[in-house]
């Protein structure tokens, strides 16, 4: 499994369980990146989608909601696990919330973070990867000015996966 994600400059990913930046350039990778693949989130970051499941994608939610056919809906960390075992693990996209990620950020063999020179005025945070014993930085992008942001497309990988 990979983790997908944005974060400003202090690593906070999100403000009132929405987004905190609109980056076209950020959006295009997410979809070129996941589309045909699996997508993994929490119960708010899908309720967070405006438009429901993400299309051309298989999405997985750990929820107390039932599935409606547009979702696979799990209920505890190890139907989740159990769910998403029979993916091919490089097409598995961990995409949010706070609490998924610091729970399985140490299952996940890359995250690739786009970093947003910015702060965001965000409430919800993840784990600086620059200080991480666990995550060593492999790919750093130029910097792409998008929306008026300046962004950095990089690669995390997990030393246990080297």
């Amino acid at each position: 499994m990979k983790a997908i994600l944005h974060v400003d400059n202090k690593w906070g990913i999100g403000r009132d369980n929405k987004l905190m930046f609109r980056l076209p350039a950020d959006m295009k990778f997410f979809r070129e990146t996941t589309t045909g693949g699996v997508v993994v989130m929490g119960g708010n970051t899908f309720r967070s989608f405006p438009n429901g499941a993400l299309k051309n994608r298989v999405n997985v939610v750990l929820t107390s909601m039932e599935g409606d056919g547009s979702f696979l809906a799990v209920h505890s960390m190890d139907e989740l696990k159990k769910a998403i075992s029979s993916y091919d693990p490089d097409h598995v996209f961990l995409i949010g919330g706070a609490s998924l990620y610091r729970a399985l950020f140490p299952l996940c063999s890359e995250i690739l973070v786009t970093k947003v020179d910015a702060d965001g005025g965000a409430d919800a945070f993840v784990e600086d990867l620059d200080k991480s014993s666990l995550f060593r930085l492999t790919e750093e992008s130029e910097p792409v000015e998008t929306n008026g942001y300046r962004i950095r497309f990089c690669k995390y990988v997990n030393c246990n996966f080297l």
